[in-house]
């Protein structure tokens, strides 16, 4: 089960993670995360970063190293990890990545709920949710295959399991889709009833 964290935004993960490498202030922060594409792999609400950069000092795993100018801009406070600040980055990396959690997608709510619809209008929204997999899929590919060739592995691994997570939902609606339409889809019959309906001859 996953610990109850002092500062649980995942926003904090990417704010300690980058501050182990060096000091910086918040904005430099933000251009980091954003240059290295962070808000594709963790869900960010970057109104949000000075409240999580409040929380991490102020429960001791970030702290103030100093200030700096440049220019006209206002004075910014520079902040670097603390020893518990890399303590509790270490512990909430080990539990992310052994400790497997239940998660609730929104494709997920709309599966368990999707006999609502008549399959008529459903299916074909399969389809079409299947053809927009398909092309993120060849997308993601590409640009795997692309960036590949300049970043290191290690720093492309979080692209490959999304893609390899797209790839298997794509696989498996496939399935789901081929079932439907050559109708052997398990109690079909039940789902066109339940909307007053047969089932169209394949």
């Amino acid at each position: 089960m996953a610990k109850r964290r002092k500062v649980g935004n995942l926003l904090a993960l990417a704010v300690l993670s980058t501050l182990a490498e060096r000091a910086m202030h918040p904005y430099e922060l933000a251009s980091v995360l954003r240059e290295r594409g962070k808000d594709q792999s963790i869900k960010i609400n970057w109104g949000s970063l000075y409240t999580v950069v409040q929380n991490l000092e102020k429960h001791g795993f970030i702290e103030a190293a100093g200030t700096s100018r440049q220019g006209r801009h206002p004075e910014r406070t520079i902040y670097s990890i603390t020893d518990a600040g890399r303590a509790e980055l270490a512990d909430w990396l080990r539990e992310l990545v052994s400790v497997p959690e239940r998660e609730y997608p929104r494709f997920e709510a709309g599966l368990s709920v999707l006999g609502i619809l008549p399959p008529d209008e459903a299916i074909p929204l399969l389809r079409r949710r299947l053809e927009a997999l398909d092309a993120d899929v060849a997308q993601q590919r590409a640009a795997l295959a692309e960036y590949g060739k300049q970043i290191s592995r290690m720093f492309l691994i979080e692209a490959e399991y999304h893609l390899a997570l797209t790839s298997a939902e794509a696989n498996w609606l496939r399935d789901v889709l081929a079932e439907l339409d050559s109708g052997a889809f398990p109690d079909l019959h039940l789902w066109y009833a339940f909307h007053g309906k047969e089932v169209p001859p394949s």
